[in-house]
């Protein structure tokens, strides 16, 4: 039997912004553009690869002017990329950039979906990018999109007839959209999706074109236009106060991760689309002509079209209340609907209008942040009724606990009711993780047994409270999930997820312990209370060769939410070993090995994120040459932390402060990833970092890029140098010495090919294509059918000193415990050896 109410269910309120969020109550001009929205019945998919892809400028067109339905769906999460706010990378950073698109959306007003894709990094071709992720899975996934939303018309990012003209990922997107839009209506296609879906045919599929794509305004301008269509997306609205490039502005500048922050802009834009499949609209300036976007598209629908359409027409602005009965009685004809696609998206909508309407406050609040299984909580319940019309709640009931209560009260205007309630979490509650990382994760793919989850950008909350309410003598229930809020006096109100948590989560700070002797180290390791009076004990689960003393440590908590970190001596073989240690919990009989690791930026809301705990030691004999170094921090890379473990002395530098008596103190000093691409006063200290080398220092300088969003670097080097897109994806390209005998590649470690081995993601990425004759180039390298890349790894002398260029991705491979990657990295802050070394 197909459970479609639980699939459409699960699909609105998955796409919803995040749940944490703060209310945003509507004003009367907001309602109204939202009835405007409840009359147009079609919906628009945009598909790209990657957060950041998205068009917001046609999102938010579609849905605040065409006033569409309108959905991104972004094939990944942006785990494979770089982070300018901070440390997170990989699955991490997946879950960071999952939430800039929530919030994107919730500026836009459009709603976002995923597939299982994992971004793996940069892809040179659709080609490689189909081999690493699952093809059939990931059409799969766009299908599934397709029959679940409907959309009537799919826009593509990208061209799906350039393959090797632009990232992978981006042509496989659009590759795999055009193959879907015929598959999602071929029943032979993916069958096991229609027990719970049906087939689809969306009406057209366009590419999202622009002139970038001809090379010129020049060549666009020539172009044969007869299947492009353009629309002025630069469209004001009154009602909201703003034009549509501005939301469009705010909305993009959610991706602070990815440097997208920018100034708003106003006035006439064009957007151009082609038609890729399907007939060409008539009207050459409206996506949806020829569809019926009324209320008569779904039978018996045109009775509901007519009330609202009324309501539309001669809204209220003063009072919305006035509308109450007529949106309860179009509420209640859609509860009767037989289209169980647009029943379930258009109560959703309704359910939002009579709220606003009705100036209705219900709240389900927490009183505490995370509760574990098994435990006991307490509800704090807030209703109020701003509006004149009365409101009666019936019932009450806390999901999935199943505790009711009939209060049967009527809310009147301004009086405010509160009740409190206690709820139990089942032992057996799934803790509050996102789905796409509670099993095994591929390079290419995320695995999701749970059907019903594919493409959610959240895990559904499980705990809510269900309001029965009856209002102008009709019932309705709405639902809200359980929030934890609470105040800081520095930042006033906050609002967070209400969670389910283990009662007791380890972590070890140090995810890398490099042991560069046989001598032990001291592993601290940090365990967290999910509830009072926790107690049990902590063990390493170590591989052969390493020994732990001692083999295990009772732990004693008194108090939930506290901390305490125990010690473990850690002695590893004579001989180069790796391994991953995990700490192992043991409370009650049960073994928990996971780790809580919060994301919490003032931008999204805070997330709390479970992965297994673990972190890898090398036994490596590792030399080292010189104890201090100065370290300018770029886009939040954690390199710093790697020198540490080396057994550097790492020096925060600060660009304003820094002078040469400062300089002279460090064995080298280091730059960050991108450093000069996030401070650009950085580029006013040239004089005083070449006098630093000229002195016989020291300068390693990481990669920087070049792009249409980041400004050329000039004269930042010593000697001519210019920085490019070059780049080798394939980490497990041979890499060939040029100059063996260097002194960068012999001391105070011998570097070999053997080094490069163990790899992760790439080889590096923006290595310079041009320098002058004063930089020595060491290493040579290729992805597969192209040129070999000698831009890697710069050396020039500079007076007594020498400046390094570097585009190596140290920062994924020192963090991710690679060995060959301290050696080498140590060989480039070590102080040159004199004759007599």
């Amino acid at each position: 039997m197909r459970n479609i109410a639980l699939w459409l269910f699960l699909a609105i309120a998955g796409m919803a912004p995040s749940w944490a969020q703060a209310p945003k109550p509507l004003s009367a001009t907001e309602i109204h553009h939202e009835l405007q929205k409840l009359n147009f019945l079609g919906t628009a998919l945009y598909v790209a690869a990657h957060p950041d892809d998205e068009n917001t400028r046609l999102i938010s067109y579609l849905d605040n002017a065409v006033k569409a339905n309108t959905v991104y769906l972004s094939l990944t999460r942006g785990d494979g990329g770089q982070n300018l706010i901070g440390t997170e990378l990989r699955e991490l950073l997946g879950v960071l950039r999952t939430q800039e698109l929530l919030a994107a959306r919730s500026v836009d007003g459009g709603e976002q979906r995923f597939s299982r894709a994992n971004d793996f990094g940069y892809s040179k071709h659709p080609d490689e990018t189909l081999k690493i992720w699952d093809k059939d899975l990931v059409l799969s996934d766009v299908v599934r999109t397709i029959r679940l939303l409907k959309p009537d018309i799919i826009i593509n990012r990208f061209d799906h007839r350039t393959p090797g003209t632009t990232h992978g990922h981006h042509t496989s997107s659009a590759m795999l959209s055009v193959e879907a839009f015929d598959l999602a209506n071929d029943p032979i296609s993916y069958p096991e999706q229609l027990t719970a879906l049906d087939t689809w045919q969306p009406k057209r599929m366009f590419f999202n074109t622009s002139w970038w794509f001809y090379g010129s305004q020049e060549n666009f301008a020539k172009a044969d236009k007869t299947n492009l269509m353009q629309v002025d997306i630069g469209t004001y609205y009154p009602e909201l106060g703003l034009s549509n490039n501005e939301i469009a502005s705010v909305a993009s500048s959610q991706h602070l991760c990815q440097g997208f922050g920018r100034v708003t802009t106003r006035g006439s834009q064009d957007e151009w689309v082609e038609l890729i499949k399907g007939d060409l609209p008539q009207d050459k300036t409206d996506l949806f002509d020829g569809i019926d976007t009324s209320w008569k598209r779904v039978k018996g629908g045109a009775a509901i079209g007519k009330i609202l359409k009324a309501v539309e027409t001669d809204f209220n602005y003063a009072d919305p209340s006035t509308h109450l009965p007529q949106l309860m009685e179009a509420y209640s004809l859609i509860q009767g609907l037989e289209d169980a696609h647009w029943k379930a998206r258009k109560t959703a909508e309704i359910e939002k209008i009579i709220e606003a309407c009705a100036g209705l406050f219900l709240e389900a609040r927490t009183d505490q942040a995370a509760i574990a299984p098994g435990e006991t909580g307490k509800v704090s319940l807030e209703m109020l009724n701003r509006s004149g019309v009365p409101l009666t709640i019936k019932e009450i009931e806390i999901i999935p606990d199943g505790y009711q209560e009939y209060p049967n009260i009527t809310l009147k205007n301004n009086k405010k009711e509160t009740r409190d309630m206690e709820f139990k979490v089942p032992t057996d509650a799934t803790y509050t993780a996102p789905y796409w990382l509670l099993e095994d994760i591929g390079l290419g793919m995320y695995t999701v047994s749970n059907t019903e989850l594919i493409g959610l950008p959240e895990t559904p909350r499980k705990f809510f409270v269900r309001f029965d309410l009856e209002i102008a003598g009709i019932p309705i229930s709405i639902a809200k999930p359980m929030v934890y809020r609470y105040a800081l006096p520095e930042k006033g109100e906050i609002y967070e997820p209400f969670q389910i948590l283990p009662p007791a989560t380890a972590s070890i700070a140090n995810k890398v312990m490099l042991f560069a002797d046989g001598k032990p180290h001291e592993i601290p390791v940090t365990v967290n209370a999910g509830k009072n009076n926790l107690s049990g004990s902590l063990r390493l689960k170590l591989g052969a060769g390493w020994q732990s003393t001692p083999a295990s440590l009772p732990i004693n908590i008194e108090r939930k939410g506290d901390q305490k970190t125990y010690s473990f001596t850690l002695t590893p073989p004579s001989n180069q070993s790796e391994l991953w240690i995990s700490p192992q919990l043991e409370v009650n009989g049960k073994t928990y090995d996971q780790e809580l690791i919060p994301i919490d930026y003032a931008h999204i809301p805070k997330q709390s994120v479970l992965l297994p705990s673990k972190a890898k030691a090398v036994r490596l004999n590792i030399k080292k040459s010189g104890e201090r170094i100065g370290y300018i921090m770029g886009a939040g890379d954690d390199v710093l932390t790697s020198l540490e473990q080396i057994g550097y002395t790492v020096d925060l530098l600060d660009i304003a402060s820094l002078n040469s008596e400062q300089l002279q103190a460090y064995d080298a000093v280091v730059l960050g990833i991108r450093a000069y691409n996030v401070h650009k006063d950085l580029a006013f200290k040239k004089e005083l970092l070449m006098d630093y080398v000229a002195q016989g220092g020291n300068l390693v300088v990481q990669y920087n890029t070049v792009s249409r969003r980041a400004a050329a670097l000039k004269d930042f080097a010593p000697y001519p140098l210019q920085l490019s897109r070059d780049r080798v994806t394939d980490e497990t390209a041979q890499v060939r010495i040029l100059d063996a005998k260097h002194p960068l590649l012999n001391y105070p470690n011998k570097i070999s090919a053997a080094d490069f081995e163990g790899w992760v993601q790439e080889r590096g990425l923006y290595f310079p294509n041009e320098w002058s004759a004063e930089y020595t180039p060491l290493l040579g390298m290729k992805d597969a059918g192209e040129t070999e890349k000698t831009g890697s790894l710069l050396v020039a002398e500079y007076g007594k000193g020498q400046y390094i260029y570097t585009g190596l991705s140290f920062f994924r491979e020192l963090p991710a415990g690679v060995a060959g990657a301290y050696k080498l990295f140590a060989n480039l802050i070590a102080t040159r050896p004199t004759q007599n070394q």
